[in-house]
């Protein structure tokens, strides 16, 4: 494996997991506890995402020429990074109750509080399936991105994984609420321009 591909299967990782930081410093400074079980759902279900959307690009690569399958991942890693960059200025507008399930699942990012159901200061097994469906999004992108340029998907798949459970954990011990303004505003911005950097670094 060569340097490159290391280092864009770990920026996948972190890019497609830096809303976790978002979201576990919401929770530390609701006081929503996180249990090692429930963190280590939702890092399955990234993974399990990324795998999937990799295993779909991969396939897609299979049909047509190389150049064409880095232009193809080139435009949705570049696309998805553009559409995270925007999300600051499109999540100023109020997001109606009954929606399609992509603006639920924007609205919980927004309000991680929503998916502890009832209200036990805990994400339980069954309510970690819904916030880790939420937080995998960015992941499909990245799996197809692996997927469709080659890059191991499985190493990807662990890596999305990993930095989802290592950032949740870490980032829901940090309970100030200024930290989780702050990270919330960068973290958007970093993981968008580190997706569009990926895109950009393949064709060059």
């Amino acid at each position: 494996m060569s340097s490159y591909s290391l280092l864009a299967i770990i920026a996948i990782g972190l890019a497609s997991n830096l809303d976790n930081a978002g979201v576990g410093i919401a929770y530390g400074v609701r006081k929503i506890r996180i249990p090692w079980y429930s963190n280590l759902a939702i890092a399955i279900i990234s993974f399990l995402a990324t795998l999937i959307s990799g295993l779909f690009g991969n396939l897609i690569s299979t049909w047509i020429s190389p150049w064409i399958g880095q232009l193809i991942g080139t435009i949705v890693i570049i696309g998805v990074g553009v559409w995270v960059l925007l999300q600051p200025y499109v999540e100023k507008k109020p997001i109606p109750k009954e929606t399609s399930p992509t603006s639920s699942f924007t609205r919980l990012l927004q309000n991680p509080e929503e998916a502890d159901i009832d209200s036990s200061k805990s994400i339980s097994l069954a309510e970690s399936i819904l916030l880790g469906i939420a937080l995998a999004m960015n992941a499909l992108a990245g799996g197809f991105n692996a997927g469709i340029t080659q890059l191991n998907i499985w190493y990807t798949s662990l890596s999305v994984g990993i930095f989802s459970f290592i950032l949740l954990a870490l980032c829901a011990g940090f309970g100030e609420k200024f930290a989780a303004e702050k990270l919330g505003n960068r973290a958007t911005v970093i993981s968008g321009l580190l997706l569009i950097f990926i895109g950009f670094r393949q064709m060059f």
